[in-house]
């Protein structure tokens, strides 16, 4: 793979807008990790993904506690509902063969772009009320659970969706909260993937990757002040439509 600085570079890009979509950077590092290492297994490709995902999780989860913006209660319901989903996930990538893994993720990228492409905009700004369906959540979250770790995404580019539009969450409540489970969920899954192995001469791509996704993680927070809630979502559109595109073309 790329060199320490080359790593740090995308671990910090990967951070920053990770952190500022809610979605733990997962959606792109999982595309340059996909097309820098044709020779790596679909559950390598995923745990590096994951620990990455888990250190700018955590360090993104701390800025937006101080901003307090964290929903702890649905936060915390979520996490646990997406648990068995993660490590059941974590267990199945090793199963897959690495073509039929860049074709799944490339296709559900794609999507998911053309789903925010058509809705971002839709939701306003207004105060967090509180109200929502929490069993529809804890439905959405564990599914999003076993994806996200099957995938090796972290659950964000998924998640942050679910919380805006099926559960009327403000976008920023919503990436905030995102993160806060995401956090939870991808440390589990990465420490299944480290338990089976696929971590293995792995330790020098992950630690400069999750350098750089930290300090990102910090950027991004403090950048999300300053951008509404609608363009984080139409950035997050665009991100995952090209990162998917490229992935589609190169399985076929």
């Amino acid at each position: 793979m790329s060199g320490s600085a080359g790593l740090l570079v995308i671990g910090f890009i990967v951070g920053a807008i990770g952190t500022l979509i809610g979605a733990g950077g997962g959606f792109l590092l999982v595309p340059v990790l996909l097309l820098l290492n044709p020779h790596f297994a679909a559950d390598t490709v995923a745990g590096i993904s994951l620990a990455v995902v888990f250190f700018n999780a955590a360090s993104g989860t701390m800025a937006y506690a101080r901003m307090r913006r964290i929903d702890y209660k649905a936060g915390t319901i979520f996490a646990i509902a997406a648990l068995p989903g993660a490590v059941l996930g974590a267990y199945t990538t090793s199963q897959i063969p690495r073509r039929v893994f860049d074709g799944i993720f490339g296709f559900l990228l794609v999507a998911a772009a053309v789903y925010l492409v058509a809705t971002a905009g839709h939701k306003t700004e207004e105060s967090h009320s509180g109200n929502y369906n929490l069993w529809l959540g804890v439905v959405i979250s564990a599914g999003v659970g076993f994806v996200s770790s099957l995938l090796g995404i972290g659950g964000g580019i998924i998640h942050v969706p679910a919380l805006t539009h099926a559960l009327n969450f403000p976008v920023h409540t919503a990436t905030a909260t995102s993160h806060f489970v995401l956090s939870i969920t991808a440390l589990v899954a990465t420490l299944i993937h480290l338990k089976n192995g696929a971590l293995n001469g792995q330790l020098h791509t992950i630690v400069w990757l999750s350098i750089g996704a930290v300090a990102g993680a910090q950027a991004g927070a403090k950048l999300s002040n300053r951008i509404g809630g609608p363009w984080i979502l139409r950035s997050l559109a665009i991100g995952l439509g090209l990162a998917g595109i490229r992935i589609v073309l190169a399985v076929f």
